[in-house]
């Protein structure tokens, strides 16, 4: 009598080789499954081992040396089998472990944290943007150290750090001669702005320098605000000129060639009037290109919308934004959400109607102070 063990891929494969080598007197024994083949672990695929013996008279009746090698082949098989159960039971427990971790409650947005938890209940009462709000908690948990991320005020100051570094304010050219054009949609304030600007460079308010201005509105269609405009230019005693086409535009810049600073208001159009906003930016080439363009918006004009303002005015190629009427809303995050994610800067902001004073040079301090809670925690 002969044992005997083969393997393969499978039953019929097996049964065909043990035919093939040992004749058709081969009784199969014990059959398990095993993995063959692969390479350090990789690869590998599921297949068979049958175990058994070789009598040429059917099955007789097995010596004791017989009888103990087909004892260690069934013994082989019930600890073969154990282990199977085993591993069967760890997989099934791992299966529930990932069962209960994927039913748990979500942690997200660095709740597991007071700190994090902290912040981003600061971050979210100032309406920054959510993409702003996990940009930075993401960056938080990079950057900070278990012991600094668990510090409430470690973490605050290093985000208003952070939110800081986010602003970009405009720089002055410092030119000899400025054309200065502010463009937007109707109603967020440009024709009291101009007023404002004029009036801080043309009186030399608060012991500035005394320049040379002018003002100049393409603004025909709206009589009142071309009065407007008006009443401002007698009382502050710097002239005033209306243009309506290129041509004029572009003689008036030319005549005050010696002027310090020259203020253009235009007309208030709709982002979404692509006509009117094509007509106006023909009428502006008149300027030249010694000119800076500013964009101006309100602060209460909901995100969505000042996001598409500043996409239809890109034409215009303007070189910086003004906030206005900044005193008309308690949230500004959204601001330094959408003008970091825009990446444009900011030249000034107004805080209310009264010209000239309510204008001012924005400043990276004056837009933190406009926080709501930003001075809970501050070092030194």
């Amino acid at each position: 009598m002969m044992y005997f063990t083969e393997t393969g891929r499978t039953h019929q494969e097996l049964i065909l080789l043990i035919r093939d080598k040992y004749g058709p007197d081969a009784t199969v024994l014990s059959r398990k499954k095993i993995t063959v083949g692969g390479f350090l672990g990789f690869f590998q695929k599921d297949g068979l081992e049958y175990s058994g013996y070789v009598s040429s008279k059917g099955r007789p009746k097995l010596s004791e040396n017989d009888k103990k090698e087909q004892k260690k082949i069934l013994d082989s098989v019930k600890v073969e089998k154990k282990r199977e159960d085993s591993l069967q039971k760890i997989l099934d427990e791992v299966k529930s472990l990932k069962e209960d971790i994927k039913s748990a409650p979500s942690n997200e947005g660095g709740g597991e944290l007071p700190s994090l938890l902290a912040i981003e209940n600061y971050l979210f009462e100032n309406d920054f943007s959510l993409s702003y709000i996990k940009k930075t908690l993401d960056r938080l948990k990079a950057e900070l150290p278990f012991a600094e991320l668990n510090d409430f005020e470690i973490t605050m100051n290093r985000v208003n750090s952070w939110i800081e570094e986010s602003i970009t304010i405009h720089q002055d050219r410092n030119k000899k001669r400025n054309v200065f054009i502010l463009v937007g949609p109707t109603g967020v304030g440009k024709t009291t702005t101009i007023a404002k600007l004029a009036a801080q460079k043309g009186l030399g308010i608060a012991g500035s320098q005394k320049y040379s201005v002018r003002m100049i509105t393409i603004d025909n269609y709206r009589i009142a605000a071309k009065k407007q405009i008006e009443t401002y230019g007698e009382i502050m005693g710097i002239p005033v000129t209306c243009c309506e086409s290129y041509e004029d535009l572009k003689r008036e810049i030319d005549i005050n060639s010696d002027v310090d600073y020259i203020f253009v208001d235009t007309i208030g159009k709709s982002p979404k009037d692509f006509v009117k906003l094509a007509e106006m930016r023909r009428i502006l080439e008149g300027c030249g290109q010694e000119c800076e363009v500013h964009l101006a918006f309100s602060a209460t004009t909901k995100t969505w919308d000042i996001r598409e303002i500043m996409k239809q005015y890109n034409p215009f190629g303007y070189d910086s934004v003004i906030i206005t009427k900044l005193d008309e809303t308690t949230r500004c995050g959204n601001l330094i959400s959408l003008l970091h994610e825009q990446k444009q800067k900011v030249s000034y902001i107004t805080t209310g109607q009264m010209v000239p004073q309510d204008i001012e040079v924005a400043t990276k301090e004056k837009i933190m102070s406009l926080l709501v809670g930003s001075k809970q925690v501050t070092k030194g």
